[in-house]
């Protein structure tokens, strides 16, 4: 039996995991056996760089963090080493990366994730990492909007151009 001052410590660890779990809009657990230093500072400048809050978890704290909440399932995954990328804004900023990572990498896996707080399998995590990032999805969103207007603009303009050179 570990001692009180351990027991609350582990304690902490869990109630703060599940904060951060309930915040998350996405999460991807994945094992970072055999990632190099070098990889590894990488990988976690440019998660940081998206908004992305990336650690080193123990199974039984992630387990404890989970259990009795819908990301449950999960807990069948948690074996070996583990880390979570968790984004709080951004639904495809962790996936993204950290599939583009395991492509990269042969002993980087991704293990299991989630979604607006529902589990996902690996292959939907993959779907998401093959989004493009919010910013590209909004940029394309008003060009679709823009274009209309743009197309009406020059056909005005191509009138008043032909207007004058009659005169």
């Amino acid at each position: 039996m570990p001692n009180a001052a351990v027991l609350e410590q582990k304690q902490k660890q869990v109630a703060e995991l599940s904060e951060k779990l309930a915040k998350a809009v996405t999460g991807v657990v994945v094992d970072y056996k055999g990632t190099t230093v070098a990889d590894d500072t990488a990988l976690r400048k440019e998660l940081r760089e998206n908004g992305v809050d990336y650690f080193v978890v123990k199974n039984t704290i992630l387990g404890r963090a989970i259990a009795d909440t819908d990301l449950a399932e999960m807990s069948s995954a948690l074996e070996g080493t583990t880390a979570i990328a968790l984004s709080y804004e951004d639904y495809t900023a962790a996936a993204r990366i950290l599939c583009k990572f395991a492509e990269d990498h042969e002993n980087f896996k991704v293990k299991t994730g989630f979604l607006d707080g529902k589990v996902v399998d690996v292959a939907t995590i993959t779907s998401l990492g093959n989004l493009p990032s919010k910013e590209v999805l909004l940029a394309t969103v008003c060009n679709a909007f823009q274009a209309p207007i743009a197309a009406f603009a020059r056909a005005v303009q191509a009138i008043v151009d032909k207007d004058e050179s009659a005169e």
